[in-house]
């Protein structure tokens, strides 16, 4: 508006029509063909009663309306031409609206308001700031101007709206009904106001049902059943030429826009605090249940991953037996061990055979599983001697009659902490000497607990307490993992060729682990997932909660669209207050997840908790908080001006 030749006339409708469909599907024409040229620095004042047209005519004339017909210049360039953000500009750059009931947006301050449409014009806050200040200074409300609309009387408001109307340098000051709501003399102060503002050089359009306000205008155009019957004609001169326009910046960056965002998504969602809260709950639960099951399902896969880790993963079980029992079995033996001790990459075999016996010592007697194998043990199962020592190869070869105690045997035969060693126990009466203990391993199968073992050597075993060497499982250690398939695969091969048939069953702990771990993901994912559908409940509620904010909220949302607000604008102040929803209610979700995690973890089972897990619940709540905000800043960002300044 400011770039065109001085001659050319600053507005000029030329046969205006307005339309309306009624709610039976009438149309109702409101504006009948008005044309009116209005030039730079004039102060034209637009008489009617109401019903005339006069209000629908300021809507045009402003850019929130759109005429059905007739062409509508704007310093020579055609409005009709201007779509979305083009047409925010020119309500933000070219005018600014004086309202009858001052549109203040509630819970702002008067400084907050007036600076409004420099934020939407990219004013940096300092030089807003300062403006302001300025601004309401020069109106008299120097000292109220961070009270907020509900604090100041009805002409203070109105003078911040028309201080609101300056902040960006308008050539244009449009008011509809500016003193309608005013007290006498509140309403004579803000028409001496105007009249100041149009000797500067502003171009006024005052619009008013008034004859004696309109009698302070240069211009009166009259108006009746949308046509314009008579025009005074201009009465004099501007005093001044028109006023430098104000510094521009073009409209706020993403990044500005979205700072500017977050306080006010503050202030709105504190004004609502209690349904704040309410929306919060959702996404707290959601993310608190994510937190809370990943957690106890990691916590759990830990667990068993530790003992299936603790049976070793260098380790490769010969089992017996084929399965089916309709196949002939041939036992394993203690010289098929020693065959496959004879294999590369074998570092030590281990035979099994285990008998329940009765343990006594004094008056003491425990009865627990006796295992007959080799002085192996304790290189093949990596687990140390807590006292003496293991039994040794030459015990095997002469069957001597010699036992370790696995840790829980040791305490429950020797309960006031006296040594074993050396001592004599009765294993099934017969007489055996403690060489050792074993060091607390724990369950290593799953089913029976390994530190209630009593170990004697196979030889002893087999002579004296089971009476044949039929082993059960030939445990082999091998000295590099990474070949433990090949060495399996071997191992296939030389019993297959030994038993002539494969009567046995080779399994080795990667096989476990990954069963495991399949598992216990399957468990972790089904958690998750649990969570993951309460945190949807969750974003579902801000939506509701976002939808009934718009439609509480759409006459700021007019306010801020004549202030100059782009549709961008709009719809990013509400996905700003979604996300700002969503994310407080992660960050509470973090800590109640965390919270009832540690509980679990304290009195029912391991939990393990993850950075992963933690910044993937809170990035979720805020991504849930944006996608389902995005249907409602959306509706927000699609409002007619006209209709959203117009709700109740």
């Amino acid at each position: 508006m400011t770039g065109e030749a001085v001659s050319a006339p600053l507005l000029v409708l030329e046969d205006i029509r307005k339309t309306y469909a009624s709610g039976g599907g009438v149309a109702v024409e409101v504006l009948r063909g008005v044309s009116l040229t209005v030039e730079a620095g004039e102060f034209v004042a637009i008489v009617g009663s109401s019903g005339s047209g006069k209000s629908t005519l300021m809507n045009i004339l402003g850019g929130l309306d759109r005429p059905t017909s007739g062409s509508y210049r704007v310093a020579g360039r055609d409005v009709s031409e201007l779509e979305g953000d083009e047409r925010a500009a020119l309500r933000r750059d070219g005018f600014g609206f004086v309202f009858q009931h001052y549109h203040l947006i509630p819970g702002t301050s008067a400084q907050e308001n007036v600076e409004m449409p420099g934020r939407y014009a990219g004013l940096p806050a300092a030089l807003r700031e300062s403006r302001a200040a300025a601004l309401l200074g020069r109106l008299g409300l120097g000292e109220r101007r961070h009270h907020r609309p509900n604090q100041l009387s009805g002409g203070q408001q109105q003078r911040v709206s028309i201080a609101r109307a300056l902040m960006n340098g308008a050539p244009v000051i449009l008011a509809d009904e500016p003193t309608g709501a005013l007290d006498s003399a509140s309403g004579a102060e803000v028409v001496a106001l105007l009249r100041e503002l149009a000797a500067e050089g502003r171009t006024i359009v005052l619009i008013t049902h008034d004859r004696k306000v309109a009698e302070a205008a240069d211009r009166v155009v009259e108006m009746r059943d949308g046509r314009i019957v008579a025009d005074s004609g201009r009465r004099s001169i501007p005093a001044a030429p028109p006023p430098a326009p104000a510094e521009r910046h073009g409209p706020a960056s993403v990044r500005t826009s979205a700072g500017e965002a977050f306080p006010a998504a503050l202030r709105s969602l504190g004004a609502n605090g209690f349904r704040t809260a309410l929306t919060l709950l959702g996404i707290v639960i959601g993310v608190a249940s994510v937190i809370a099951l990943l957690a106890i399902g990691e916590g759990a896969k830990r667990a068993v991953m530790a003992r299936v880790g603790a049976l070793g993963v260098n380790l490769v079980y010969v089992l017996a037996g084929s399965g089916d029992p309709r196949l002939p079995t041939t036992p394993l033996t203690e010289a098929d061990g020693e065959a496959i001790l004879r294999l590369p990459n074998v570092e030590s075999v281990m035979p099994y055979l285990d008998t329940p016996v009765m343990v006594r010592y004094g008056n003491i007697d425990h009865r627990t599983s006796g295992l007959a194998t080799s002085a192996s043990l304790p290189l093949t199962h990596r687990w140390p001697v807590a006292q003496g020592a293991f039994f040794t190869t030459a015990d095997e070869r002469a069957g001597a009659a010699v036992a370790v105690l696995g840790h829980n045997v040791a305490k429950k035969l020797f309960p006031n902490g006296e040594s074993p060693l050396g001592r004599h126990v009765q294993v099934n009466n017969i007489p055996f000497q403690i060489t050792g203990v074993m060091g607390r391993k724990g369950d290593l199968t799953g089913s029976q607990d390994t530190d209630d073992w009593v170990f004697v050597p196979l030889s002893t075993g087999v002579q004296r307490l089971v009476g044949k060497p039929d082993l059960q499982l030939i445990l082999v250690s091998v000295h590099d993992v990474g070949r433990i398939t090949r060495t399996r695969d071997a191992i296939r091969k030389l019993l297959g060729e030994r038993h002539g048939q494969e009567d046995f069953q080779i399994r080795d702990v990667t096989a476990r682990i990954k069963a495991a771990t399949e598992t216990q993901d399957t468990m972790t994912l089904l958690l998750g997932s649990a969570a993951v559908v309460t945190l949807l409940v969750g974003g579902i509620g801000v939506m509701n909660i976002m939808l009934v904010s718009v439609t509480e909220r759409t006459r700021e949302i007019g306010i801020r669209m004549a202030a100059g607000a782009r549709a961008s604008d709009i719809e990013r102040q509400f996905l700003m207050e979604a996300a700002l929803v969503a994310g407080l209610g992660g960050l509470v979700g973090v800590a109640l997840g965390l919270a009832s995690g540690a509980l679990v973890g304290l009195f029912v089972m391991p939990v393990l908790f993850t950075a992963t897990a933690i910044a993937g619940a809170v990035t979720s709540a805020v991504a849930t908080g944006l996608v389902f905000g995005l249907i409602p800043a959306r509706r927000a960002a699609r409002l007619d001006p006209v209709a959203a300044l117009s709700s109740e």
